[in-house]
This record gives structure tokens, sequence and C-alpha cells, in this order.
């Protein structure tokens, strides 16, 4: 087995099986069957992921890369130098790549739910800036982050790329980014991706690919509850469908029962309707404006935009203010 860089630390904070259990059982038993999404990412879901982005019809990953790669300095001079950098929800470390080329920081702290795909992307980063301390911090960054001590003297930065924000709703994206402005302080920087509101058919076509891989990683939940709470949904019998729900400004991707079926779920029973659909994500989708004011009720203050010429996404440097 391959030693870990003498700069890598991986701080496991990851949630309890009991937290994933609890979870899904109270989201099947509520009257809308919900589930969260941040469960799509054990190790397989991660890998259809990955394949999502590189999709034609999958827009936001390559474009925000693209202004990333074109503002790149721009942005690194609006968050500073100096500090610790988090980065929420890293996944991928492709686009933090494009961002650490154009910083020259002390201390990155990749912060991810998939324990695995965390210790690769981080620990491979870890070695390529070998002046860099890397701090991968394993855990549900949805919640109340409570951080290792190791990072009380540096000023804090903190990337959240991908659009991630839209998968809470507004007042839950509210809450979330008041809890950011308050672990940055007052001298740090938040610098977010964020999707932009298009025609309806850019975005259908981007969450229902021709090539099924969406409806895998859709699919791939009820693969994971089986194998990790004994469950015996069959697979066979749902489906994946997205839309955007226009009036709500969202993308809503759900299970669709095309059957009458009895569940099992570590000995819960839960029965479906034909037609009867189990809500795993929404992804809502801003204007420049509507996102400013959200943030603005967060207590973050706008300092710098930068969209792509066609208007399909956005990336946000916001300060507490």
């Amino acid at each position: 087995m391959k030693a870990e860089p003498v700069n890598f630390h991986f701080h496991d904070l990851h949630p309890a099986t009991e937290d994933f259990h609890a979870q899904v059982i109270a989201g099947l038993s509520q009257q809308t069957k919900r589930l969260p999404p941040k469960f799509f990412y054990d190790e397989r879901g991660s890998q259809l992921f990955d394949a999502i982005t590189r999709l034609p019809e999958y827009y936001p990953t390559r474009t925000e890369i693209d202004l990333l790669q074109r503002h790149g300095a721009d942005m690194a001079e609006m968050l500073g130098n100096d500090g610790l950098l988090f980065e929420l929800g890293s996944g991928s470390d492709i686009k933090i790549r494009v961002l650490l080329d154009a910083l020259q920081l002390q201390t990155y702290a990749p912060i991810d739910i998939s324990r695995e795909p965390l210790r690769l992307s981080a620990g491979a980063i870890a070695e390529d800036h070998p002046q860099l301390e890397v701090h991968a911090i394993c855990t549900d960054y949805s919640k109340p982050i409570d951080l290792p001590g190791v990072f009380d003297d540096e000023r804090r930065l903190a990337f959240f790329p991908g659009s991630s924000i839209g998968n809470f709703d507004p007042l839950q994206a509210c809450n979330f980014l008041r809890r950011i402005a308050k672990l940055l302080g007052p001298d740090g920087r938040l610098l977010i991706g964020v999707d932009l509101k298009k025609a309806p058919a850019r975005l259908h076509a981007a969450y229902n690919d021709r090539q099924g891989v969406t409806a895998q990683f859709n699919l791939n939940l009820l693969t994971r509850i089986n194998r990790e709470l004994d469950a015996d949904f069959d697979l066979e019998a749902f489906r994946h469908m997205a839309f955007y729900n226009e009036k709500l400004g969202r993308i809503e991707m759900h299970l669709l029962a095309a059957e009458p079926q009895h569940v099992r779920v570590d000995g819960c029973c839960f029965d479906f309707m034909a037609g009867e659909s189990i809500h795993t994500e929404n992804s809502y989708k801003y204007s420049i404006e509507e996102f400013q004011a959200l943030a603005a009720q967060a207590g973050l203050a706008s300092l710098r935009v930068w969209q792509d010429d066609d208007a399909l996404f956005s990336v946000h440097c916001l300060k507490p203010v």
C-alpha cells in the first residue's frame, strides 16, 4: 500500500450508519416520500456523477471549469492568498486544482461525505502540492461542522463549486450560507458556483441524458439502500424522472414506481401505488439578482460575479458583513 504524503491529514467525522438508516426510514414514512440527495454519493454514486459531468448535455461542470480557467487570477485576487481554503463537497478535484494553481495558500481543507473518493483526491493533491498542508474532513457539510482544532489562527476562505447550493430549498440555502458566513468570520471570502435560470428545454436535457447515466445515478440510491439497510427494492419497478418546475424555479428528480409494490427496509414496510414517486433531489436555479438577494439575507455581500457568454452559469465572490 502506498504511503500517504506527510502533508496529508485525514479527519473522519463521517456520520454513522444509523444516520443513513434513520433518514431513509423517516423519508419513506412521509406522505410525499423523500430521500436526501447527499446519500447519492457512495463510491458507485460518485463514479456515476463524475460520468454525468462529462456528458454533452450536462453544461454546468465544463462551464464552471472554463470560468475558473479564464478568470482564476481574478478570483484568486478577490480571495487573497493568505490563510486556509475550505472546499465544500469536494468530490472530483478538477476544479480545485485550477483554483489552487492560481492561489498560494498554506492550508487546504476539502470537506465531503464520501470517504474514499475524498481520501483519494485529497491525497493526490497533497502529493502534487508538497508545500500545502491538506486536511481532508469526511463529514456532512449540510449540518453544523465540528472542525478539528487545527485551524484556529488562520484567515478562512471557502470554495463551494458545482451549484450544489441549488440542492437546498431557499430557506435551507439561506441558513446554510449564514453558517458559512459565521465559519469564515469577517475577513473571510466565499467563492460559490450558481446555476442560472435558462430555457426549460436546456435544463430538461441536462437531467435526462440520452445515455441514461443520470437515471443510473438516481437508481443507485435504491441499490445502496438495498445493500446497506437490508432492503428489497426492485430496481426494475422504478423509473428515473426529472423535470423543470418553472413555478418554483427548480429541477426535480424523482424515482417513479411503475406498478404497485410492497418494499421492506430493515423490517419496516412501505407500500407504493403505481405512479407514486420518491423525491430524491431538487436543483434550484437563480438569476444573478435572485442569488445576490439570497446571499444578502444570509449576511453575505457580493464582491464580484463571473458568468459565461451564454449566461448558463455564474461564480460569485462573497464576503461576510
